[in-house]
């Protein structure tokens, strides 16, 4: 698929028809707060709707209850293994790249910043990182899981702040286009696909063509879910990048939301690094992610540890090879690496379970109430953009 201005213009107007209706006519009915209520006890799938859930609801919850039709289980098990094998690198650059590129987009910084809750600005990555470890358990899409439940909260909660901004006047459609469009959900689901790879890709951690293909993959799974039309979205590595290129072109610039946003973030991430003689590797990590043009635009600060971070590559490469070369170091670092994912989750998290609820409002101050040889080496797509 080609993507033009024209093209993109036309998804900047578009959200999401069905979960859109059914938000729309909870507000208006005053059922909000019984939902939210109601769906607290309905964390895993397959468990029986509670009494008392409003039709629309109900309607709602079984018809988005399973993956779509098309799904491909077999590279959904490739997505996993391939998870499980990188899940602290994957983590990393969803931390430190996903995320901040999130605030280089200055209106989405600012949809952010009236969605954030100043007080637990963890909040976002805690329901990230949750959603991420919910999706890559074996048992995702069968009965028990808990990330058809969270699928299906997100896309409502989406579907909210669309309702709350447009509503109340406070978003400029015009000028910035449907809160929460279709453009902007294409760019987030390639800023935790595409770019993670990449990110991935600059640490210098080595990857299949099958293993990247097939994780890209499962956030196309996880964008139809989550309300994305499949008739735009890309389909391959090289259509994200032409995408992932355009939507970047079209928006990425300096924001004072972006720039709060960030520090809030690294903020964040200095509070779970131990003591504070390694905090500045948060910042430097950072930056050597997104680029020095992007970090400055999100006021990262610079640091002596700028040039130190750029040896990450080389001390992971050991690893690699250490993973590479024996059963043993193999599982260690797999293992390693899931606990390590945990651990950060938790604190993120702090011991609680992210329920994805509709807001009944925003933020006041917003204004609106075995050693074997190694495969072929994934590169990303070439840029489709020349300087």
């Amino acid at each position: 698929m080609t993507y033009t201005e024209a093209s993109m213009n036309t998804l900047r107007q578009a959200g999401d028809e069905l979960a859109d209706a059914v938000v729309a006519n909870l507000f208006e009915r005053g059922e909000v707060g019984k939902f939210n209520t109601l769906m607290r006890y309905v964390s895993t799938a397959g468990a029986p709707l509670p009494d008392g859930l409003p039709d629309i609801a109900r309607a709602y919850l079984e018809a988005t209850s399973a993956p779509p039709a098309w799904v491909d289980w077999a590279e959904m098990e490739k997505a996993r293994l391939f998870f499980i094998d990188n899940n602290v690198h994957i983590s990393t650059a969803l931390s430190f790249a996903s995320m901040p590129a999130c605030y280089i987009v200055p209106h989405v910084a600012k949809l952010l910043s009236a969605t954030h809750g100043l007080n637990y600005p963890s909040k976002r990555m805690a329901e990230t990182g949750q959603f991420t470890v919910y999706l890559m358990q074996p048992d995702a899409f069968e009965a028990g899981s808990r990330f058809l439940p969270a699928a299906q909260k997100v896309r409502l909660l989406h579907a909210s702040i669309r309702h709350h901004l447009k509503r109340e006047g406070h978003w400029d459609t015009g000028t910035l286009g449907t809160p929460i469009c279709q453009e902007d959900m294409i760019g987030g689901q390639m800023f935790f696909s595409l770019l993670v790879l990449d990110s991935l890709h600059r640490l210098g951690i080595h990857m299949s063509t099958e293993g990247a293909e097939a994780y890209f993959y499962a956030w196309r799974v996880v964008g139809a879910m989550l309300g994305v039309d499949q008739e735009a979205v890309p389909r391959t590595l090289e259509e994200a990048r032409q995408f992932l290129d355009l939507y970047m072109i079209r928006h990425m610039g300096p924001s004072d939301e972006g720039a709060h946003l960030t520090r809030q973030l690294i903020d964040l991430y200095e509070e779970v690094v131990p003591g504070t003689f390694f905090d500045p590797i948060v910042s430097a990590l950072i930056r050597y992610l997104i680029g020095d043009t992007c970090a400055d635009w999100l006021q990262v600060p610079r640091t002596a540890w700028d040039s130190v971070v750029k040896v990450v590559p080389s001390l992971l490469g050991v690893l690699e090879t250490i993973e590479d070369r024996s059963p043993v170091g193999a599982w260690a670092l797999d293992r390693l690496g899931h606990l390590t994912t945990i651990l950060e989750l938790s604190s993120l998290t702090r011991g609680r379970v992210m329920h994805y609820a509709i807001p009944e409002q925003l933020k006041k101050d917003f204004g609106v109430t075995g050693i074997v040889p190694r495969p072929h080496r994934w590169t990303p797509p070439a840029p489709t953009v020349t300087p």
